[in-house]
């Protein structure tokens, strides 16, 4: 049965990201032979997230924020957690999937980004130490993690076009909350983040769709293509629980 996946963003071939993102995807089903299919969905189109988005068997949270509804985007990111969906967030979309953990599982009620609300109480996404718009730096990836895995590999070089990044202050709460930090920059800057309880869940502040427009199949679209295949449908699915509490969250792994 073919799979759909739901492209959250506001789309515009303006973005570079948003030309590669198909080419990327048509080239992981090549890869794969995963029959999958895609579909953009605006942010502006996302009130009842579980509503909204339960035809889709993965969601990624492509990049080129801030976005139109920010709720919109933050509920995609909590419906694919909570469900089990495969998630894939890149560049904003990572930044936006801190978020919505921030608030939602380590209990960070005002969690909130430097580049919509610079005045925010917590801000848990600030500027970059330094710009990263349309630069190409290594990456490494820590042993055993989804993103190792994907890319078969310690490390890799990968564009970017983004300026904002984790607060590490946070670093802790999120852990604490239950997301995994596995990929930095050479510097020891967190360029990547993942659940380790969820089935496919990760997210990185890098763009890897760009490959796509070097004829290249992405190793972690691909990961995420075969992943959005074999989403079992109606079937229960692991996630990773809303907190209740104000105060640093543990997080509860469904069963898968």
């Amino acid at each position: 049965m073919k799979r759909t996946i739901a492209l959250v963003g506001d789309h515009s071939e303006a973005h570079t990201a948003h030309r590669a993102i198909p080419v990327a995807l048509e080239l992981a089903r090549a890869r794969t032979g995963a029959d999958i299919a895609w579909e953009w969905v605006a942010t502006r189109d996302i009130g009842d997230a579980p509503g909204d988005l339960s035809r889709f068997s993965g969601v990624w949270l492509v990049p080129a924020s801030p976005y139109e509804n920010t709720a919109g985007a933050l509920g995609a990111v909590r419906f694919a957690r909570e469900s089990g969906r495969p998630f894939l967030g890149t560049c904003g979309g990572f930044q936006h999937a801190v978020l919505e953990i921030a608030r939602d599982v380590a209990g960070i009620a005002d969690a909130d980004h430097a580049e919509t609300n610079p005045g925010g109480a917590s801000l848990v996404v600030t500027p970059l130490s330094c710009s990263h718009v349309e630069k190409t730096a290594s990456v490494r990836f820590e042993e055993g993690s989804l993103l190792a895995s994907a890319y078969g590999a310690a490390a890799a070089t990968e564009g970017y076009r983004c300026n904002y990044g984790l607060n590490e202050a946070y670093r802790a709460r999120l852990e604490g909350a239950g997301l995994r930090f596995t990929a930095w920059d050479e510097g020891g800057e967190i360029r990547g983040a993942e659940l380790p309880e969820h089935p496919f869940f990760a997210g990185v502040l890098f763009q890897p769709e760009r490959a796509a427009l070097r004829g290249e199949a992405p190793p972690l679209v691909v990961a995420f293509a075969r992943a959005a295949a074999a989403y079992p449908g109606s079937r229960a699915c692991g996630g990773i629980a809303r907190t209740t509490t104000a105060t640093p969250a543990t997080t509860t792994a469904l069963a898968r």
